[in-house]
């Protein structure tokens, strides 16, 4: 039945480990703006929003704070939102890394995210600690969501996750990619390329 998807995956296996691998290899400035980055994805393209963050790093934005919201209308939405969370954000950063590098588990982490990033929901701190290097916690956004019921994992898309939805398809997913014998993380990567061409973050 899962024919098909084990061989996209045996296609792209290579390319997907090395970029999971890349990931546990960050620089603490490389850190910092996978935090940005993951604030600016929500309702905007993931090139779009990496785009941004290129910029925010060439103008130093991590030691040297400005406003960014005229670097950002080009091409993030709610530009001016999100650029005043950037800024606490890099207010903030410090306490909030230290805070991470005291807690050991990604679960136990991204609930520390929640409290602590403005802008950070289940998906965003999933997805920026899958960015540096965490296993095992599902970005449960459309591309995901759509392959997941493609592969019959759920039996539709919500159109609003809770808490307690988003973790109970976390556990689906979870158990799919050991049906499969995908992980899970790399079942992320794999589905995102299905819909964007490529394998990116």
């Amino acid at each position: 039945m899962y024919q098909d998807l084990k061989g996209k995956y045996e296609e792209k296996k290579q390319e997907i480990t090395k970029r999971l691998q890349d990931f546990k290899k960050l620089s603490e400035e490389d850190i910092f703006y996978e935090m940005c980055f993951c604030i600016l994805t929500p309702q905007s393209k993931g090139r779009r929003a990496d785009k941004a963050v290129q910029e925010l790093k060439r103008r130093n934005f991590k030691n040297n704070p400005f406003n960014p919201s005229p670097f950002l209308e080009k091409n993030i939405r709610f530009h001016n939102t999100k650029a005043k969370r950037l800024l606490i954000l890099q207010k903030d950063y410090n306490k909030i890394k230290k805070g991470l590098d005291n807690i050991s588990s990604p679960e136990d982490k991204r609930l520390f995210l929640l409290e602590n990033i403005n802008g950070y929901g289940l998906k965003e701190a999933s997805h920026f600690l899958r960015n540096t290097g965490h296993e095992n916690l599902a970005i449960l956004d459309r591309h995901i969501l759509k392959n997941l019921q493609k592969y019959n994992v759920i039996k539709e898309v919500p159109r609003h996750l809770s808490k307690s939805q988003y973790l109970d398809i976390e556990k689906k997913f979870g158990g799919f990619s050991k049906k499969v014998n995908i992980p899970m993380d790399h079942l992320d990567l794999l589905f995102w390329s299905f819909e964007t061409g490529e394998v990116f973050k």
